[in-house]
């Protein structure tokens, strides 16, 4: 790709390059031998176990982190095309952890005792013997505990694990709700995954937005293909998908959303009964927002006036890019009506968020 000029050198990314292509290499013709669980009768007396305990440990799968824009994304999709694996699964780390609270519960539910993780990480390694994970991150004190016996399922049998994310694992879940009974996940983790850091080289994402407009008005055929472009751009042309986030037992729907962005349009975004607790939620699966046609708003539209400074706001300090069209500029959106002064400071910072130095702050993970 270098060569024939798609993509420009970089050595951080040749680097960790070499690392995927050494671990697709050691992944050849895989196929995991789930641990054998030591025996405590009998055969443990003479030093055996029962098993295949001369099994050859599967490789160590490898753990990249970095800023937003250094191509952890676009080199994912090389190791996962390229990695010769019968069975394999490439799945946002977010949409993952939801299907095994969601499967969780139906356990639980359906009355069977005892902890249903072991048994929904044996499941998944039957389906995936290669798991990548894009944009590897712990919101919430559910996922966080869950974690541990997870991933030691996982890895006891035999799933190999890729991974990218913004922090590294030492800063997963940092400052998170009991975070100590979180710790022993990162100790599990370290025995299977290498860790990369990947930083240093050009932010892709914000040269991708070099020179282009964020802000456009009035809305239009054209002011929507330049969001289309900027959504290609920043995703590196991934075909946009349906996105769910659950906050507090409610549903988010993001209905285009891929790599880090999502499209709505104001009618989505500010026209639902979002409160700060959803925007919030945005903020940390998402480091860009795309929204089409804000309108001008009048007395009558202060409740979305009203979510629209609540999730600006939320944007705002966790570092969100935001590109959008608007029927006018931002100190024009909403002039009279409850709420005015509050939308003064929201349209401050939708001016503030146009400039490069703002783009240039990394994107800021909290935790929900």
């Amino acid at each position: 790709m270098v060569a024939s000029g798609e993509m420009r050198p970089d050595p951080m990314q040749l680097k960790a390059a070499e690392r995927l292509e050494a671990l697709t290499d050691r992944l050849k013709g895989y196929k995991p031998q789930p641990k054998q669980k030591k025996s405590s009768g009998f055969l443990a007396r003479f030093g055996l176990n029962g098993g295949s305990g001369d099994a050859q440990a599967p490789p160590k799968g490898l753990y990249v982190f970095g800023p937003v824009g250094r191509g952890k994304s676009m080199l994912m999709d090389l190791v996962f095309d390229h990695a010769d694996v019968a069975r394999k699964r490439r799945v946002h780390f977010h949409a993952f952890m939801q299907d095994v609270q969601k499967l969780a519960h139906a356990r639980r539910q359906s009355g069977k005792d005892g902890d249903p993780i072991p048994a929904i990480a044996k499941e998944v390694a039957d389906t995936a013997w290669l798991l990548a994970f894009d944009e590897f991150q712990v919101d919430n004190i559910a996922d966080a505990m869950t974690l541990g016996r997870l991933f030691e399922g996982l890895f006891d049998q035999g799933v190999v694990v890729v991974a990218t994310s913004n922090a590294a694992p030492t800063d997963l879940y940092k400052d998170g709700l009991q975070r100590d009974r979180f710790l022993p996940f990162l100790d599990i983790f370290a025995e299977h995954v290498e860790v990369m850091e990947l930083d240093g080289g050009a932010d892709y994402r914000l040269d991708r937005l070099k020179g282009q407009s964020v802000y456009h008005v009035p809305p239009g055929p054209e002011a929507e293909a330049a969001l289309a472009k900027a959504f290609a751009d920043l995703t590196d042309d991934a075909a946009p998908e349906p996105f769910e986030i659950t906050v507090r037992g409610r549903k988010i729907e993001a209905p285009k959303a891929a790599r880090g962005v999502a499209w709505f349009t104001f009618e989505e975004l500010c026209k639902r009964p979002y409160g700060p607790a959803d925007y919030l939620a945005m903020t940390e699966v998402f480091h860009t927002l795309i929204i089409s046609g804000i309108p001008v708003m009048k007395p009558d539209d202060r409740n979305e006036a009203r979510r629209l400074v609540t999730c600006i706001d939320a944007c705002y300090e966790h570092r969100v890019n935001v590109i959008c069209s608007a029927e006018a500029k931002p100190d024009d959106l909403y002039v009279k009506g409850v709420g005015e002064f509050e939308f003064r400071r929201c349209a401050s910072r939708l001016i503030e968020m146009q400039a490069e130095d703002y783009m240039r702050i990394p994107h800021v993970h909290g935790v929900i």
